[in-house]
């Protein structure tokens, strides 16, 4: 997935998830949240990945039970209705300070949902030495 989007999200906790996004995702998704104050959705098949990535951790790791927590406890699972609109559950806006504007990007195998403000803090690309030295050990 690639791109950004602003959209809304209505009072119900419904948000449309682009044509673009549906095309590639199919129509039931994974909500959970995410890491930097936002909200993570995957497609069925990357979710399983993702779910088995996580289950490979020692049970007896404390860290391994937090993961697990943060991650399952609260993630839920939608098909968009005919709007092409999942339920974002009240929780889960809560976490992501979800409240009208939403900004979803697409970052590889799965999206994120922001709240505008908190995207902006959290993504600050003024600096591109930054990035430059942060992806150092990369091979093209």
């Amino acid at each position: 997935m690639l791109g950004r989007y602003d959209h809304t999200i209505d009072a119900k906790g419904r948000i449309i998830i682009p044509a673009k996004y549906r095309e590639q995702m199919g129509d039931k998704f994974y909500v959970t949240r995410g890491l930097d104050e936002c909200l993570f959705v995957y497609a069925p098949d990357e979710w399983e990945k993702f779910e088995n990535h996580i289950k490979e951790l020692p049970i007896g790791s404390k860290e391994a039970r937090k993961i697990n927590r943060f991650f399952f406890i609260g993630a839920t699972d939608d098909e968009v209705d005919r709007q092409g609109r999942i339920m974002i559950p009240a929780h889960l806006r809560e976490y992501a300070h979800l409240e009208k504007n939403v900004i979803l990007a697409g970052v590889g195998n799965h999206l994120e949902i922001w709240d505008p403000a908190t995207y902006d803090a959290k993504n600050n690309f003024d600096d591109i030495e930054d990035i430059a030295e942060s992806m150092e050990g990369f091979s093209f």
